[in-house]
C-alpha cells in the first residue's frame, strides 16, 4: 500500500510539472555565468572580446528522476566601424532541460544583440541596449506517465495499475518564438570598483504554451532587475556582489504571478596579481529555495566553477537537503591580443 501511495504522489507531481513548468523559466545557481538568461543587456560586460560558457545542472536526484539542464552561451564583442568608441556584442544562448518521469523537455535557441556606448569621454560608464529572440520547444512523453484512471481499487485497500490510460493528449510538443529586451548601465569608480545595474523584460509576446486544446497556458511577461558590484579589498583580493529580482506578471502587467530573488557574495584572490590565476569562493541564495556554496578557479583564459544546492524549501526533508550539483566551464579572451590593453579601457567591463 505504501508503495502505491508513494507512486501516486510522484505521478501527481509529474503531471503537475507538465501543466506548470511550461509557464516557468529554467535557471542556474551560478546565474552570473549565463548573463543572457538574466538580461540580454548584460551580454558583453566582461574583460575580453570573446566568452564561451557551458553549464550543466543535475537537480533532485535524491528525490526522484533527476532534472538535468545543459546550457551553452557565446558572446563576441567588437567595435563597429562607424563608431570607434561603441561596442556591439553578438550572443547566442542554447539551452536544453529534461525534467522528471515524463521527460518534460525545454529547448532554447536564442540569438541576441547588445549595443553599448560610452556616456563620458573617460569611458568609465556605458549604457547598453539589447534584444534577444528565437525558437523555443517544449515536449513530453505521455507513455511514461500513469494516469488516475489506471489505478483500480481492489480488496483490502489495495490498488492495481492498468497497462494503459484512456487519457488522450492532443499535443505532446509545442513550438513558439520568444522575445526579450533589456537595458543596462555599468561603470567604474576610481578605476577600481566596477558596478552594473539593469532591467529586462522577457516573453514580450506572451506565447501560448499549453498542450491541451481549449486549455490555454500563457507564458506571461517577466520583469528582471539586475545589479552587481566588484571592489578591491586588497592588492590581490576583491569582494563581489550579485543580485537579481524577477517578477512574472499576469494579464496586462497585473501584479500577480511568481516573484523570485537570487543573490550572492563572493571573495576572489589573485595569486600573482596579474589576473591570470584566481580562486573565488562564496555563498549564493535563492529566495525560499536554496543556499548554495560555490567555488571557482581561473587559470589564464579558462574558468571552472562548481556549486551545490542545499535545499531549504518544503522538499528539504524529502531530499535531505541535497538539491543538486552544477558545473560551469568558461573561456574568455581577446580577438586581437595586440590591442587587449586598449580594449580593456574602451569597452564595458566587470572584474571578478
Amino acid at each position: 500500500m505504501k508503495r502505491y501511495y508513494k507512486t501516486g504522489c510522484l505521478l501527481l507531481i509529474s503531471c503537475r510539472l507538465i501543466l506548470t513548468a511550461a509557464a516557468q523559466d529554467v535557471g542556474f545557481s551560478q546565474f552570473y555565468d549565463q548573463p543572457l538568461l538574466r538580461n540580454p543587456a548584460l551580454a558583453g560586460i566582461f574583460e575580453g572580446d570573446v566568452r564561451i560558457t557551458a553549464s550543466y545542472r543535475n537537480q533532485w536526484q535524491s528525490v526522484t528522476i533527476p532534472y538535468r539542464t545543459f546550457a551553452l552561451s557565446s558572446e563576441v564583442k567588437f567595435t563597429p566601424g562607424f563608431m570607434s568608441d561603441d561596442n556591439l556584442t553578438i550572443g547566442l544562448q542554447l539551452m536544453r532541460d529534461v525534467a522528471g518521469t515524463s521527460e518534460f523537455s525545454t529547448t532554447q535557441i536564442l540569438p541576441a544583440v547588445n549595443y553599448s556606448f560610452p556616456l563620458s569621454r573617460e569611458h568609465n560608464s556605458y549604457l547598453s541596449v539589447a534584444f534577444m529572440g528565437g525558437l523555443m520547444q517544449q515536449r513530453f512523453d505521455p507513455s511514461k506517465l500513469v494516469m488516475n484512471d489506471q489505478f483500480v481499487a481492489g480488496s483490502n485497500g489495495t490498488f492495481s495499475i492498468l497497462p494503459s490510460s484512456r487519457q488522450v493528449f492532443n499535443n505532446t510538443s509545442v513550438n513558439y518564438f520568444d522575445f526579450s529586451t533589456g537595458i543596462s548601465y555599468n561603470g567604474v569608480i576610481k578605476e577600481q570598483t566596477d558596478y552594473f545595474a539593469g532591467i529586462g523584460l522577457f516573453h514580450l509576446k506572451r506565447p501560448q504554451v499549453g498542450f491541451y486544446d481549449g486549455h490555454t497556458i500563457t507564458l506571461n511577461r517577466k520583469l528582471a532587475l539586475n545589479a552587481g558590484l566588484s571592489t578591491p579589498t586588497g592588492e590581490k583580493d576583491r569582494f563581489i556582489i550579485y543580485a537579481d529580482y524577477f517578477k512574472q506578471f499576469g494579464e496586462r502587467f497585473a501584479p500577480v504571478g511568481i516573484s523570485s530573488m537570487q543573490a550572492g557574495v563572493m571573495l576572489s584572490h589573485d595569486f600573482f596579481g596579474d589576473e591570470q590565476q584566481i580562486i573565488t569562493g562564496g555563498i549564493l541564495y535563492r529566495m525560499s529555495d536554496a543556499v548554495i556554496p560555490v567555488i571557482q578557479l581561473q587559470l589564464f583564459n579558462f574558468m571552472v566553477g562548481m556549486s551545490y544546492d542545499v535545499n531549504i524549501d518544503k522538499l528539504a526533508t524529502a531530499s535531505k537537503y541535497r538539491g543538486g550539483l552544477e558545473l560551469v566551464l568558461s573561456y574568455r579572451g581577446f580577438l586581437n591580443t595586440r590591442q587587449s590593453e586598449r580594449r580593456q579601457t574602451l569597452c564595458p567591463n566587470f572584474r571578478r
